[in-house]
């Protein structure tokens, strides 16, 4: 026997749901298709076909009221049925908002939305109206989606009417409601499987960034919401096991330089190897000036350098701290904020230097004036504290101060700052919606990319920033450190893949004085940052304070590594191969290039290698999740 009307009627309007969701996920890969290239035609149906298994648990999820009220409004009364289905079309216009906001936003987080909302949205709020005005077409197919619900909600045929007009028996209506239950059940865990769907099961069908494509933003975001707590890890059952496996390098043995140095990090928003001529043959450079200046002969820049996360979150920790992003919520917003950290701040404060970052961006953006307080820096500067702050004819209408201002700003403090000193200072002009001055516009070149004009100006910017530091007193007793906080909008293919969507410039540069050898293609990350600092100041009895992911970039024993998470694998980044640690505990390697790695792991590698690599990356794993968990990073 057929099933009821009403319950007809609600899988019809599942059905449609279906369909709006398999458009929402094709918009997704036209937006993002650079993210696909080379993967063949039927791998990218696979990856739609395994989507509408989470399709359906997020629809569910979203229409849990509906799936309820269907059962109790009779499909006979007409004004019920209406009211039905405009509470169809408002419980899922947040579900197509999310995947159309995915559209653009994953290109700059390389992931499905998650908590965002609850990690930077005081951020996204403020900056709602620009965000709007620049993607603003992206409400056309928002509203068609809505519309098209609307008009194509099924509606009670005059038949479904008559039949509910009759009485069904009530142990048929009673197995129904129970049947209705379990597959609502089933699917809102997303099958038979012992433990609920996990956004992690999307990324089974290689290659791995399919699973991207698997997922849809609506089953990311609540997901995430009321995220579980974190996982213990139990790869090594000692302590003596793990940190064997951990391959932690202490800081080489160097004299302290005779007088205290001053220490200047320029963290540069969204600057990416991609956009430098140095780091790609001459080709397509959108910074003269940077290139200039790691071709000089005080100067050292890294060549295998790369981020531990995306997100400009995710920075700071890790160049301030040694902390790596190893999490899906960034540990400035987790729980773990009050754990034991400790940060160059807190290191050279004790040792007589004047600590201070500047943002150039609004006070409490992405909680930096916060975590300025766990590296134990002494004073923020944040917009508020810029003269005039939002008045001032230097702000960009959107985010903060335009670099070039605030360079010079930065130099003016500086030059006022008791030394030795150590600064930090964040960019923030190449960031979306990448706006320059009214002065400049037309002067940098256009590129292919909204990005690289800013890119442009904020070399200039840089230009600027020494031609001015240059006549200053402190200048030539102090080490530059030049790096991003992450790499933004991509259209060369070869850095479309996990290591170039990570791949960031380090130069250092010290103006009068060679610094110690190094080897330029030495692998280096942000998290190496605080041990090359301690280095460079001959402060090895600060070693302690040093977490075990990073090394010194001057220490000639070691080639280096860098960690990172992208999608829901761990990538452990040596000289000879990249380790890939999938969220089943496989391990694969792929032979390491620059900024790119293959699609196609190694078919036969060395037993013995996989399992050194991947004991490597667990422990880190491990001794990042469990020492957060315990807060033991430093026992």
């Amino acid at each position: 026997m057929l099933p009821s009307p009403a319950i007809r009627l609600l899988m019809r309007r599942f059905a449609l749901l279906m369909g709006v969701y398999t458009l929402l996920r094709l918009g997704f890969y036209l937006f993002n298709r650079g993210t696909f290239r080379g993967i063949d035609p039927s791998s990218i149906f696979l990856a739609f076909t395994h989507g509408l298994r989470f399709d359906v648990a997020a629809i569910l999820w979203l229409n849990l009221p509906l799936v309820v009220l269907s059962l109790l409004v009779p499909v006979s009364v007409r004004r019920g049925q209406r009211w039905l289905r405009g509470l169809f079309v408002l419980l899922n216009m947040p579900g197509f908002l999310l995947n159309v906001i995915d559209w653009e936003y994953f290109k700059f987080i390389g992931r499905r939305l998650s908590n965002e909302f609850t990690t930077v949205g005081d951020d996204i709020m403020r900056q709602s109206g620009q965000i709007v005005e620049h993607y603003w077409y992206l409400l056309l197919p928002l509203g068609g989606l809505v519309y098209l619900l609307w008009w194509l909600c099924p509606m009670p045929t005059p038949a479904e009417v008559a039949a509910r007009a009759g009485r069904r028996p009530w142990l048929q209506r009673g197995v129904e409601v129970v049947l209705l239950a379990g597959l609502v059940v089933l699917g809102l865990r997303g099958g038979w499987q012992l433990k609920p769907l996990r956004s992690g099961a999307a990324f089974e069908q290689q290659p791995a960034v399919l699973g991207h494509l698997v997922l849809n933003s609506t089953f990311t975001v609540l997901k995430s919401v009321d995220q579980a707590k974190v996982e213990r890890e139990n790869y090594f059952s000692t302590e003596a096991s793990l940190r064997a496996a951990l391959g932690s390098v202490p800081l080489p043995k160097r004299p302290t330089p005779a007088a205290p140095v001053n220490v200047v990090v320029l963290l540069l928003e969204s600057f990416a190897s991609e956009y430098t001529g140095v780091e790609n043959g001459g080709l397509g450079g959108y910074t003269p000036f940077f290139d200039s200046l790691a071709t000089a002969p005080d100067a050292l820049l890294m060549r295998e350098h790369y981020a531990n996360g995306r997100r400009s979150i995710e920075a700071l920790p890790a160049v301030l701290s040694g902390l790596p992003s190893l999490m899906d919520e960034p540990f400035i917003t987790s729980s773990f904020q009050t754990a034991e950290l400790h940060g160059l701040g807190e290191i050279l404060g004790r040792r007589g230097y004047t600590t201070a970052i500047y943002h150039a961006g609004t006070n409490g953006t992405m909680g930096f004036d916060m975590f300025a307080g766990i590296a134990g820096i002494q004073r923020y500067y944040g917009l508020s504290e810029y003269p005039g702050a939002a008045r001032s004819p230097d702000y960009d209408g959107h985010w903060g101060i335009f670099d070039e201002p605030y360079l010079q700003y930065f130099n003016r403090q500086l030059g006022s700052t008791k030394q030795p000193f150590f600064a930090t200072l964040f960019t923030l002009s190449a960031h979306d919606p990448f706006t320059i001055p009214a002065q400049h516009t037309g002067k940098f070149p256009a590129g292919t990319l909204p990005i690289h004009p800013t890119i442009a100006y904020s070399d200039f910017a840089l230009r600027r920033f020494f031609q001015v530091a240059q006549q200053a007193p402190w200048y030539r007793n102090t080490l530059f450190i030049l790096t991003a906080d992450h790499t933004s909008q991509t259209d060369r293919k070869n850095y479309k893949n996990p290591l170039g969507y990570h791949k960031t410039p380090l130069l250092l540069f010290r103006p009068g004085h060679r610094l110690p050898a190094a080897n330029p293609h030495r692998i280096t990350q942000q998290a190496d940052i605080p041990a090359l600092v301690l280095d460079a100041l001959g402060l090895q009895t600060e070693q302690k304070y040093l977490l075990p992911f990073g090394s010194s970039v001057f220490d000639s024993t070691s080639q280096g590594r860098a960690i990172f998470r992208d999608g829901n694998s761990y990538y452990l980044v040596h000289a000879d191969f990249v380790t890939e640690l999938k969220d089943d505990n496989t391990v694969q390697l792929y032979p390491y290039q620059t900024h790119f790695i293959p699609t196609i792991p190694l078919a036969n590698p060395d037993p013995a290698l996989v399992r050194k690599y991947g004991n490597e990356v667990r422990a880190m794993v491990q001794f990042y999740v469990n020492g957060l968990l315990d807060n033991r990073l430093y026992k």
